[in-house]
């Protein structure tokens, strides 16, 4: 026999109404969401197929020249994807180190007035508008490598775009990281003092591999972020698609290839966001072969940010920890 009392006023089917409401406002905005993701790759879809009907592939993928309104007209991809990986990877060298310490600090060592200031102080750094960022690589950190360091280096190259994109993209390994340490239970650096570590033991032989799969998307977020960043390379890594070039040398009698880095750090270069501004900006005509190869740049880019959140997401499932 039901205990529970009967309901007289009709606030429990008003009640239902209410949830049924909020639960489809919720679906809608899910909906929308997949949507215009659908959508937008869709769209590049659309395009990229009418430029690769028009230009071959296998020339797309594997050209090294880069020439849309200079004959001869070329769509060689390679010199944009080299620019992008090495401002990406160069961005990666300064942001994730300087980003995980910067959360081991404020995690763990940090007292709760010096986070309060701390990490207010990222968030504004976080919201500095990128142009911002490509601004200042042009007119101080240039000059100042120029002054200091290298002195060969030229107005537009690809050290100072790279550092800014590391700067820029800091916070948000620092922040996403030092959530991951945050979840960390402190039973585990408990159990470790307990055992007599220090706590820069327990800060990195516990908490870190704890919160490894938190850090690790950090790390895949802010390569996509780099890899996305439009502003700053345009402004201060130029906009000359290039390859660097291959020297020899000889060792024990063999003609050795190699790569100097100055070819590739203190020259110009353009990333495939760089390259989508020239041609949005540019005087091509819509639907023309150009203009399409806009679209196949922008379906390329995706491939590759889409890769790297799958990977992400492989890793952070193998290495994901789940507390009670």
């Amino acid at each position: 026999m039901s205990t529970e009392p009967t309901d007289i006023t009709g606030a429990a089917g008003t009640r239902s109404l209410r949830e049924l409401a909020v639960h489809l406002a919720f679906l809608c905005c899910a909906v929308v969401s997949v949507l215009t993701t659908v959508g937008i790759v869709g769209a590049l879809l659309i395009d990229a197929v009418g430029f690769f009907s028009n230009y071959p592939l296998g020339s797309f993928l594997t050209g090294t020249n880069w020439s849309p309104g200079i004959t001869p007209i070329s769509f060689g991809v390679l010199p944009l994807v080299f620019g992008t990986l090495v401002v990406t990877i160069t961005s990666a060298a300064v942001a994730l180190p300087i980003g995980v310490l910067t959360a081991i600090y404020l995690s763990e060592y940090a007292s709760e007035r010096v986070r309060s200031y701390l990490k207010p102080a990222l968030e504004i750094l976080a919201g500095v508008p990128t142009i911002v960022y490509g601004i200042l690589a042009l007119v101080y950190l240039t000059p100042f490598l120029r002054s200091t360091l290298f002195p060969n280096i030229s107005t537009f190259n690809v050290l100072s775009a790279s550092l800014m994109v590391g700067i820029m993209i800091v916070p948000m390994v620092a922040s996403i990281s030092e959530d991951a340490m945050n979840a960390v239970p402190d039973s585990l650096r408990q159990a470790g003092y307990g055992l007599g570590a220090t706590k820069f033991e327990v800060s990195t032989g516990i908490v870190v591999p704890a919160a490894v799969s938190g850090i690790v998307s950090s790390f895949i977020l802010a390569l996509s972020r780099a890899i996305g960043e439009t502003m700053i390379v345009v402004v201060a890594s130029g906009s000359n698609a290039r390859l660097p070039a291959v020297r020899y040398d000889q060792l024990l009698g063999l003609s050795i290839p190699y790569v100097h880095p100055a070819d590739v750090f203190l020259e110009p270069a353009q990333p495939m966001t760089s390259a989508m501004v020239q041609l949005a900006s540019s005087d091509i005509i819509g639907g023309s072969l150009a203009y399409d190869a806009l679209f196949a740049i922008g379906i390329t880019l995706f491939v590759i940010t889409l890769a790297m959140n799958v990977v992400s997401e492989l890793v952070v499932r193998r290495y994901r920890e789940e507390y009670q």
